[in-house]
């Protein structure tokens, strides 16, 4: 088997993202397998899924969710490809040569060990925070690149036995810097890496406030790694963490406090607005953690 495609799911329908996996699988003849591992939907989004039983090779519904980074790992139990396909399952395919792009690059670089492949926002959900952030520091332009601090897990392919040698970080259990971590340990560890502009079309509808809790949550995630040593060679280089510590060392923490907490309503206000800043929202991610680091 060539190719396992691995998609965790939670609170989605992915039936028409299999339906155009599925389609240039079977047009193509290509050796793929399609697995699906439900991280305990409700239940209206299990029968949604269950219709497509008989078109994958696994669907697998978990009673408990186990969180972003070990329902990955779970997929090593099923996956029988060589390459493992990763796929949220809140996107689309973007071609009709998704997969086939992928493949033609594992053969002419047969070296390279994880390729990442980028995503697009949906037009309907442009304008909110969490996606004008996606575009602004997420998505990346140009045709290709080796630069692992692109790396998302929203569309990336990887060798089995990379990821078999390399698992996701299980202590990871909230929001926040699984990615980021995972691609942190794979660059410390010479993994040959390649980004092409591969995309998928992510439908992401998370609105600002809830959004806003999500990166507080990313952030209590950082603080409670950055409270072991061990964690530095991971972490150094977030920038948020970075300039928190900075002036931590500066002692301008306490200044930057007191400041934050003058302009704070009006940062939120921004920030819960149609037309978010992304300074806005680095003052208030940096306000979150050095709060945390008091």
């Amino acid at each position: 088997m060539e190719l396992s495609i691995c998609i965790p799911i939670f609170n989605f329908d992915v039936r028409e993202l299999i339906a155009g996996l599925k389609k240039e699988i079977e047009t193509n003849g290509i050796d793929a397998e399609i697995i699906l591992i439900d991280d305990a939907s409700d239940l209206s989004f299990k029968q949604m899924n269950a219709s497509l039983q008989d078109n994958v090779q696994h669907l697998i519904f978990l009673e408990e969710n186990i969180g972003r980074s070990k329902i990955r790992n779970l997929f090593l139990q099923y996956a029988r490809g060589k390459y493992l396909l990763f796929l949220d399952c809140d996107v689309k395919i973007d071609s009709e040569k998704f997969l086939q792009n992928y493949l033609s690059n594992i053969k002419q670089r047969p070296d390279i060990e994880l390729i990442y492949g980028n995503f697009k926002i949906a037009t309907q959900y442009a304008a909110t925070l969490r996606n004008r952030y996606s575009v602004e520091r997420e998505i990346f332009s140009g045709a290709q690149s080796t630069d692992f601090s692109l790396f998302k897990t929203v569309n990336f392919i990887i060798k089995k036995n990379i990821l078999e040698k390399f698992p996701f970080n299980e202590e990871l259990t909230d929001y926040g810097y699984e990615d980021f971590i995972f691609a942190k340990l794979l660059e410390l560890n010479k993994v040959k890496f390649l980004a092409i502009n591969n995309p998928v079309i992510h439908f992401d509808d998370t609105t600002n406030g809830v959004f806003l809790r999500k990166a507080e949550i990313g952030m209590n995630s950082l603080f409670k790694l950055s409270e072991s040593g061990q964690n530095n060679v991971f972490i150094k280089d977030i920038k948020v963490y970075k300039v928190a510590m900075k002036l931590r060392q500066l002692k301008l923490a306490s200044l930057f406090l007191f400041a934050y907490g003058i302009f704070e309503d009006s940062i939120k206000k921004n920030l819960l607005s149609e037309h978010p800043h992304m300074k806005c929202f680095d003052f208030y991610k940096l306000g979150v953690l050095i709060r945390k680091m008091k």
